[in-house]
């Protein structure tokens, strides 16, 4: 991992950072001196864009299992981070995020109004400006990857679908630069899909998000190929499953989608109890791509999370 750089403290006068603090479903961002951002996840899970559970050690698994990503894909494109001094904190540099979400999708899957599915199963054959073909299934891998992006809320209605024609017609990125976008995204799947089929996994489809620096360089942000943002199936039953009508083996958050399903719970009003055994089997699947993906087990940290940040922070009345 990236060492603490010498004029980087991200402990020492951390009460500097204020007042500028935003929090996130997932984490916590403060300003830091020097153009930095000091970034903290949370145990929080997000679904139906609202946080509906806190899962143990989620945060440890999802910041870490980024930051790996991130170093192993920086021969793809550059990513915003600097150094990961916690278990469950990175410094970023400080960036200006591009008003749309890339999601990339390697299946034909979901059940979300603008999941490729749900349109397909309502009769749509062109979404995000492709074409789709006849005779698809649920959860059947695409013949190649298509890029399907959103708005950002910041952008307007949030998970806004647009075709990739959208981006640029409606001004929300320049032409140059989407299309720097469109082909960092697509590397950074095929990577992805290569470094899951050597875990034996399949990347069904993920999200990523860019941002451009003070340079104006272009970055990656936020996560990547986590059990938050992507779609993790296991290989070695994926047909035998999929010719049964049942669902592939998952490895992400899916226990959580599932369970708020049963209960008809769509993101309005508070989200129900999800029930011991559900948090736990999230939890083991998120602990199981880590191990999976990286090759190397999972340690919890053997001090409270994030403690020499929080405690800091808690001194100044901030948490």
């Amino acid at each position: 991992m990236p060492v603490i750089p010498d004029d980087v403290s991200p402990f020492a006068d951390i009460d500097l950072a204020l007042p500028d603090r935003r929090s996130g479903k997932v984490r916590v961002s403060y300003r830091l001196d020097g153009g930095h951002r000091l970034l903290i996840t949370t145990d929080r899970l997000s679904a139906l864009d609202r946080v509906v559970a806190a899962v143990p050690f989620k945060g440890q698994v999802l910041n870490q299992l980024a930051a790996w990503w991130f170093d192993q894909t920086r021969h793809i494109v550059p990513n915003h981070v600097v150094a990961i001094p916690d278990p469950n904190a990175l410094i970023a540099v400080e960036v200006t995020p591009l008003p749309v979400e890339v999601v990339v999708r390697g299946a034909i899957t979901g059940n979300t109004s603008t999941s490729l599915w749900r349109l397909y199963s309502e009769g749509a054959r062109t979404a995000y400006g492709h074409r789709l073909p006849e005779g698809l299934r649920r959860d059947s891998l695409l013949d190649c990857p298509l890029i399907t992006p959103t708005t950002k809320a910041e952008a307007g209605a949030h998970d806004e679908p647009l075709s990739v024609d959208d981006v640029v017609t409606r001004g929300l990125v320049a032409a140059g630069l989407w299309s720097q976008v469109q082909e960092a995204a697509l590397a950074l799947f095929a990577f992805g899909q290569r470094t899951a089929a050597a875990a034996g996994l399949i990347l069904a489809d993920t999200k990523y998000e860019f941002g451009l620096d003070a340079d104006g360089r272009l970055l990656l942000i936020d996560e990547m190929h986590t059990p938050d943002s992507s779609r993790f199936w296991e290989r070695s039953s994926y047909e035998s499953r999929l010719a049964a009508g049942e669902d592939p083996e998952s490895l992400d958050k899916e226990p959580i989608r599932r369970a708020l399903s049963r209960v008809g719970y769509t993101g309005e009003g508070s989200p129900p109890d999800l029930g011991a055994e559900v948090v736990a089997e999230t939890t083991r699947r998120y602990v199981t791509a880590y191990e999976r993906i990286t090759g190397s087990a999972f340690v919890p940290a053997s001090y409270p999370v994030a403690i020499r940040i929080t405690s800091a922070l808690r001194s100044r009345g901030i948490l």
